[in-house]
């Protein structure tokens, strides 16, 4: 179900040019360049980013038992908050990871993620934590991709850089009704000086259609503008879209995934962007292999690590795809959205995650949908 594969250069680069576009890489003494020539090194860029020095600090946050104990988990009893990330002063966090023991079965929906840029008041990142890390149905299953995966023994890991300019504050709530007994924190980050003016915020949006409403009479036919399109971002201002997480819950029989994608950029009338079918934009095809020989697959990129009773009433689907190597920008506005079966003829359950970078901190989001309702129930009405 996983795929090894070697890390693309995408971390590795962003935090290179991060480090030189700050003058944060020390420079090498002007009496060294000669003697490198010497030494036969001609472009001293040719080095790994790694073997340069660094003008930063490297720093951790934990749960780690403040006593010098071993008890090192939060508890994070019902309807209470947890801080996991508080900093001050420019700077950009660079992995997180999370393992969490939990009493109810539906933690994964029942805790909340919320990252805060700046200082402000409302969130930038806002998802239930399975979803954050593309566990879309409430469940667990191990993959590996360029930014997000699962591991054995239920640990979670993002690979997201995520600069920020004067502060940042993560918190995880626990919005059920039973106390979680031990929450897991490790969050890596560096310190800098100063980030570059064009450091741009990460964003992070949880969206659910439970279920999609189908089109009706000719819109089931045709969709010439998305009208009724499923919606998995849409944010204004300057910036690049990264990618979605999705799970599927399919409420009927038959192929879910015949709806194109639609990306709107700068223009709310039109898309600029339309794909050829959902399995498609997950950069699968032919419906992932069909109701018989459908198989999981997890790629650096883009992957459908969880496929369960494919193509019948309670399939259960989770994809993701990542556009690190050509981010979607736009200058003024975005809409990323996908049919939910040809021309929205299919009235599925839809779960997902948008996540992308713009200039300010964005937080107009639609309220998040309560508790009851983020739980994955078959709807066959």
């Amino acid at each position: 179900m996983t795929d090894s594969h070697t890390p693309s250069p995408g971390r590795r680069g962003f935090l290179r040019r991060l480090f030189t576009a700050g003058g944060f890489a020390a420079a090498a003494p002007q009496s060294a360049l000669p003697q490198a020539r010497d030494a036969g090194v001609s472009d001293l860029s040719l080095l790994p980013a790694y073997t340069r020095a660094r003008n930063c600090k490297s720093r951790k946050q934990s749960s780690f038992d403040r006593t010098g104990g071993n008890r090192d988990y939060w508890t994070i009893a019902a309807g209470a908050t947890q801080a996991v990330f508080e900093a001050d002063g420019p700077g950009v966090m660079s992995h997180i990871w999370f393992t969490i023991a939990a009493r109810g079965g539906d933690h994964l929906k029942e805790l909340v993620l919320r990252g805060y840029w700046d200082g402000n008041a409302r969130p930038s990142v806002e998802t239930p934590i399975g979803d954050f890390f593309g566990l879309n149905l409430n469940s667990y299953h191990i993959y590996q991709s360029e930014y997000l995966a699962c591991s054995p023994g239920k640990s979670l890991n993002c690979y997201f850089a995520m600069p920020y300019h004067k502060s940042a504050r993560f918190t995880v709530t626990n919005e059920g009704r039973q106390e979680v007994g031990a929450f897991y924190s490790n969050i890596d980050y560096i310190t800098v000086p100063k980030l570059p003016d064009d450091a741009l915020y990460f964003h992070a949006h949880y969206r659910q259609s439970a279920p999609c409403v189908p089109a009706a009479g000719d819109s089931a036919r045709l969709n010439p503008d998305g009208r009724q399109n499923y919606v998995y971002v849409e944010t204004r201002g300057r910036g690049h879209l990264m990618g979605v997480t999705l799970g599927v819950l399919q409420n009927a029989d038959g192929w879910w995934g015949e709806g194109d994608e639609m990306i709107f950029v700068d223009d709310e009338a039109k898309p600029a962007m339309t794909g050829t079918g959902s399995e498609d934009y997950f950069l699968g095809s032919w419906d992932f292999g069909g109701r018989d020989g459908a198989e999981p697959f997890a790629h650096a990129m883009y992957g459908a690590p969880l496929i369960v009773n494919a193509e019948r009433t309670g399939g259960r689907y989770c994809c993701y795809r990542w556009h690190g190597d050509n981010p979607v920008t736009f200058e003024r506005y975005l809409k990323h959205t996908m049919e939910h079966g040809h021309a929205n003829d299919r009235g599925d359950s839809f779960f997902s995650v948008g996540y992308w970078y713009q200039a300010t901190p964005y937080t107009d989001f639609p309220a998040l949908p309560p508790l009851a309702a983020r739980i994955p129930r078959v709807r066959t009405a």
